[in-house]
C-alpha cells in the first residue's frame, strides 16, 4: 500500500477521531450515525462499485444483521457479543442463499430478483410480528447494549466504537480491492466476458462479492441496532435499499472513501433542508439532480478524475 494512499485514509480516520473531541453534542451523535451508515454503504460499494452488480434489495442484509442480533439478544439474553456474531452469521447466510439464486440472472433480472427477496424478508418480519413486533419494533434496554464491557448507550463510547467499525470496514475494503481477487472483481465490472476468457471463475467471484457485501451490510445493521437501541421493520423497507445506492453514487462508485462522503452529504442535506421547510425532500431532490448532472462520477469520483488520479 503506497504511502499517500495510507496517508489519505489514515488521515480521514484521524480527522474523525479529532472531531470526537470537537463536535457539539448534536453533530457528535449525527457523525456516529453517519459512520455506521457509511459501513452499510461500503458494503454496497463492494457489490455495485467494484463488481458492477446493481442490487435493489440490500436492505434485507442490513435487516438480517439487525434482527439476527436483536432477536436472540432480546429474547434469549445471550449477550451483545454473541448477538452481534449471530447478526453477522444471519446476514452472511442470507447473502449466500440469495447469491446462489440471484446470480443465475443478469442485468435487470438480477435487480428485480434482489428486490423481490428483500420484499420477502420485509413481509416475513411483519408476519412474525409476535416476535419482531412489526412496525413497532424492539427497543433494546440499556443493560442489553453492553458490548465487551462498553456501554453503547454512552455517546462518547458509541462514537468511538462507530469509528472503530468504520475504520475496520474502510481498511478492510481497501485491502480487498488491492488483492488479486479484488482486481478480478474490477475486471468483471469492466468486461465480464474478457475476464471469463482469461480463465477466472466468474460465478465464484460474484458469489464471494455478494457474501462479503451482505456481511458488511449486516455488520452495519447489527451495530446500528446495538448502538442506537432500536430494531425495526422500517430498516427492511425499499427506501433502505435505495439509500445505499444513492450514497454510493453521490460519493463515487468504485472509490474507497466515496461511500462515507455520500452518506455525510445526503444526511446533512436532508437534515438542513428539513429545518427550512416541510418540502425538504424537494430541496434534497433538486440538489441531488444538480450534483448528478455536474459531478456524474460522484464527489470522490470527480476528485479522482480531475486532480487525484491515484485515488483508489
Amino acid at each position: 500500500m503506497s504511502a499517500r494512499v495510507f496517508a489519505l485514509h489514515g488521515g480521514l480516520i484521524a480527522v474523525l477521531l479529532a472531531l470526537h473531541f470537537l463536535l457539539p453534542v448534536y453533530h457528535h451523535g449525527n457523525f456516529a450515525r453517519v459512520m455506521v451508515l457509511a459501513c452499510y454503504a461500503i458494503g454496497y460499494n463492494v457489490l455495485f462499485g467494484y463488481t458492477g452488480l446493481l442490487s435493489l434489495g440490500h436492505a434485507m442484509f442490513f435487516a438480517a444483521g439487525m434482527y439476527g442480533m436483536g432477536l436472540p439478544l432480546h429474547y434469549l439474553g445471550i449477550g451483545a457479543e454473541l448477538a452481534f456474531l449471530a447478526g453477522l452469521a444471519s446476514a452472511a447466510l442470507l447473502a449466500l442463499v440469495v447469491g446462489l439464486l440471484a446470480l443465475r440472472t443478469v442485468g435487470v433480472a438480477f435487480m428485480i430478483v434482489t428486490l423481490m427477496f428483500s420484499e420477502a424478508v420485509y413481509l416475513t418480519i411483519l408476519l412474525a410480528g409476535r416476535w419482531t413486533r412489526g412496525d413497532e419494533g424492539l427497543v433494546l434496554a440499556r443493560p442489553e447494549r453492553v458490548f465487551l464491557g462498553l456501554d453503547l448507550s454512552n455517546p462518547d463510547i458509541r462514537y468511538l466504537v462507530a469509528l472503530g467499525l468504520f475504520a475496520l470496514c474502510l481498511v478492510g475494503t481497501l485491502w480487498l480491492v488491492r488483492q488479486p481477487s479484488g482486481r478480478v472483481l474490477i475486471a468483471i465490472r469492466e468486461n465480464e466476458e474478457r475476464a471469463q476468457l482469461l480463465g477466472y471463475d466468474i460465478f465464484r467471484h460474484k458469489l464471494a462479492a455478494v457474501v462479503i457485501s451482505g456481511t458488511i451490510s449486516g455488520a452495519a445493521g447489527a451495530a446500528y441496532g446495538l448502538m442506537f437501541g432500536y430494531v425495526g421493520a422500517s430498516f427492511a423497507e425499499v427506501q433502505y435499499s435505495i439509500f445505499p445506492l444513492l450514497w454510493v453514487l453521490l460519493g463515487g462508485a468504485g472509490t474507497i472513501i466515496g461511500p462515507f462522503f455520500g452518506v455525510l452529504f445526503m444526511f446533512y442535506l436532508i437534515d438542513l433542508s428539513s429545518g427550512l421547510t416541510s418540502a425538504y425532500m424537494l430541496i434534497a431532490g433538486v440538489a441531488l439532480v444538480l450534483l448528478t448532472l455536474f459531478a456524474p462520477q460522484g464527489l470522490a469520483g470527480e476528485l479522482r478524475r480531475r486532480w487525484v488520479r491515484w485515488l483508489p
